[in-house]
């Protein structure tokens, strides 16, 4: 394990080893320090096995909940036991602009939470109704605000409200979107005041500070931040007017010195016609974190690539052309109003959903589309990819599976019935098998072999079933051997894949429409989880 990321769940109390090998608890004394070294040793082994038996590699499981999806890879493994759905803990709103009395659906993507070692939570908010947005750190334990920070990030062209998100990098380090491309840092996210900020520029901060209105007004972040175990960061950013160096829509990172860089989008995919960063596409790094994929398209609604870069100098050196499953001679559809983000899974396969083209053929359901980590060689797809991202489930924690896979997937398995796109209603959730086949019902492609399935317990609906499983990213508990996930019912459901049953349930709110949202396991265990516009957070 990587200094930054030793950190290891010992029954319910994390220990925290790398301060003391770092010599900041120098009364511990050397007997401690070596202690600690063995400590994070046996631990690491004792997770990597728990996750992810067999001979596939250890993905990183770090605490805290750093990234959307968790980590680098999108993993939403929690490293800490879930607690029980009892109580409330506390809430906090994420869009001022949406009344406490809503009762309309949120065509909006609210940007993940995330979580330090210290259990400090940084709340991202949208605070206008055009678009206004600040950072809150909050106390984990209590919710009480330790400090407030406005940014000056303006929104790019949209339908959807895209995602506001930032990261935490191993040294505690918090970045998240600014005006014109830039980004804001601050390396004191815990502390009860106001800490200081810095911002940073990939293009450079000195050309940003000489023509600010220039960029501000024509370059804009669209997806999520994404953190590497080093420090640097990456994201995708889209330019829609001229700048006095001739941005160009594309993909950019920037190391912890502020140092950055840019590969555009045209570029990466070798394909004049591509011409953005898929909106709301969180990048992801391979287990070792030199690969970096992330999507681009030709437009809101156009068609795009998987490209591979070189995650040090953002060379590309690989791109696969998404293609629709059951007509392959199309290209698969790629949505703005998508959410969806490259997983990586233990044993480097890359997997990433899209929207069926021609449209409705597969209830607008999409696929998730299955890639070798060469981006070289297509794989058995998934019967369902629109607005989600896949969170992988370690083969131990299904005790009906007797298959030879180490790892499974766990996605959103909705089958539209509004708008006449020919679905049933039965939303589901599900745990597929990556390597395994079977007949999918609907269209006769040969998607993932379905391990465990189950149906929205809706009850206020006609049939069961019919509100969706708003989620774009679901939380896995090895610990318990579930997953939690909220729905458009109003309730957060724990999924136990030992009994296959949705063995707790709370109440969020009465159950409205709401717009697709990740959920995620605090450091203590707590689960966080939005719907209508407020960040509810559960526990024992």
């Amino acid at each position: 394990m990587d200094g930054p990321d030793s950190v290891c769940p010992v029954g319910p109390v994390l220990v925290d080893c790398t301060t003391r090998i770092a010599g900041e608890n120098m009364g511990q004394g050397m007997l401690d320090r070596v202690v600690c070294r063995l400590r994070v040793a046996l631990c690491a082994a004792a997770v990597g096995s728990l996750l992810l038996p067999g001979r596939a590699p250890a993905q990183s499981i770090r605490v805290p909940w750093s990234d959307y999806a968790h980590d680098p890879q999108h993993s939403a493994i929690s490293p800490v036991a879930s607690q029980p759905l009892l109580h409330l803990h506390w809430q906090t709103s994420v869009d001022l602009s949406v009344p406490t009395n809503n009762t309309g659906e949120l065509f909006i993507h609210y940007g993940s939470p995330l979580i330090t070692r210290s259990n400090t939570v940084i709340v991202p908010v949208k605070t206008t109704g055009v678009g206004g947005f600040r950072i809150e750190s909050r106390v984990g334990s209590t919710g009480a605000t330790n400090w407030m920070q406005s940014t000056d990030y303006i929104l790019p062209s949209h339908n959807w409200t895209p995602s506001f998100s930032g990261t935490l990098t191993p040294k505690n380090r918090l970045y998240f979107p600014g005006g014109g491309g830039t980004v804001y840092y601050c390396d004191a996210p815990d502390t009860n005041g106001h800490p200081a900020f810095g911002q940073n520029a990939f293009y450079g901060l000195t050309n940003y500070n000489a023509n600010t209105n220039a960029y501000l007004g024509s370059v804009f972040i669209d997806t999520p931040i994404t953190s590497d175990r080093y420090g640097n960061i990456f994201f995708g950013f889209q330019v829609t007017g001229s700048t006095p160096i001739g941005l160009q829509s594309g993909i950019a990172r920037i190391d912890y010195n502020g140092t950055g860089t840019w590969v555009s989008a045209t570029n990466a995919a070798s394909d004049a016609g591509i011409s953005a960063v898929a909106m709301n596409c969180a990048p992801a790094l391979s287990n070792d974190h030199k690969t970096l994929y992330v999507a681009v398209s030709s437009g809101y609604y156009g068609y795009g690539y998987l490209v591979a870069l070189d995650s040090r100098t953002l060379t590309p050196f690989a791109s696969v052309r998404l293609k629709d499953v059951l007509t392959p001679t199309s290209d698969a559809s790629m949505y703005g109003d998508s959410t969806a983000s490259p997983t990586i899974g233990p044993d480097g396969d890359v997997y990433f959903g899209v929207v069926e083209n021609p449209c409705c053929v597969n209830h607008d359901r999409g696929w998730l589309l299955h890639f070798d980590g060469a981006l070289s060689q297509t794989k058995i797809p998934g019967a369902f990819g629109w607005d989600d991202t896949a969170s992988i489930v370690p083969a131990s924690l299904v005790s009906s599976y007797h298959g030879s896979s180490s790892y499974l997937l766990m996605t959103k398995y909705n089958n539209y019935s509004d708008d006449g796109i020919g679905g049933n209603g039965s939303n589901k959730i599900a745990v597929l098998d990556p390597m395994n086949t079977e007949v999918d019902p609907v269209t006769g492609a040969t998607v993932m072999k379905e391990i465990l399935t189950i149906v929205g317990p809706t009850s206020n609906a006609p049939q069961p079933g019919v509100r969706e499983w708003c989620i774009n990213s679901a939380a896995v508990d090895p610990f318990t051997k579930s997953v939690l996930a909220n729905n458009e019912d109003g309730k957060l459901y724990r999924w136990d894949l030992t009994s296959n049953t949705l063995s707790e349930t709370f109440t969020l709110t009465t159950g409205i429409g709401e717009a697709y949202t990740p959920t995620l396991i605090g450091v203590d265990g707590t689960v966080y989880a939005i719907n209508n516009a407020i960040l509810f957070v559960i526990g024992q």
